[in-house]
């Protein structure tokens, strides 16, 4: 968990001098926050579940693909080991940032820094991912780029709303630090 708190006060130094969004705005962020952590973590649930699915229909069609290919003497076809172990460590990953997503949520509603510190993980989890789908097959450097940039943005909005999260749930309010 150092390694994280580690990260985290590195990435601070970072956004510290980045464009802020107005405190309404913040205000207005941290209040829906939860309700975007719930939504979009059961929609990874499902799209977890989905690609699941997906994948096994997949490898079976190619499995097949490979068979009638070999059987007309041409080469192998589809997947390498390679590939589908990346596909399944995609899908995982997808799995367990929308159980962190979930457990975010109460804590978000209450407005706790574990809270805060769950997004964060799921946003670091995100960039994981980014580097994973660079070997899965038909995803490459140019989804790679496009995940930094939203993890990036994604990183700023969090960084504009952390003051607004407290260390525990004994704390009546959440004031920003000035």
């Amino acid at each position: 968990m150092e390694f994280i708190k580690n990260i985290e006060k590195q990435l601070e130094s970072i956004f510290k001098g980045a464009p802020k969004i107005p405190e309404n705005g913040r205000k207005s962020i941290v209040e829906i926050m939860p309700w975007i952590a719930l939504v979009f973590g059961i929609l990874q649930l499902l799209a977890a579940w989905a690609l699941y699915g997906l994948t096994k229909v997949a490898v079976g069609y190619i499995e097949l693909a490979d068979q009638i290919s070999r059987a007309y003497g041409g080469s192998g076809v589809g997947l390498s080991s390679g590939e589908k172990t990346f596909i399944y460590v995609g899908i995982i990953l997808v799995l367990i940032d929308a159980v962190i997503l979930l457990m975010a949520f109460p804590k978000l509603q209450q407005k706790l820094k574990s809270g805060w510190d769950l997004l964060f993980l799921a946003s670091l989890l995100n960039v994981v991912y980014a580097v994973a789908s660079i070997f899965m097959n038909g995803r490459g450097i140019g989804s790679f780029i496009l995940s930094l940039i939203g993890s990036a943005i994604g990183f700023w909005i969090l960084y504009q709303i952390k003051d607004h999260y407290k260390s525990s749930a004994s704390t009546t309010s959440a004031a920003p630090k000035s």
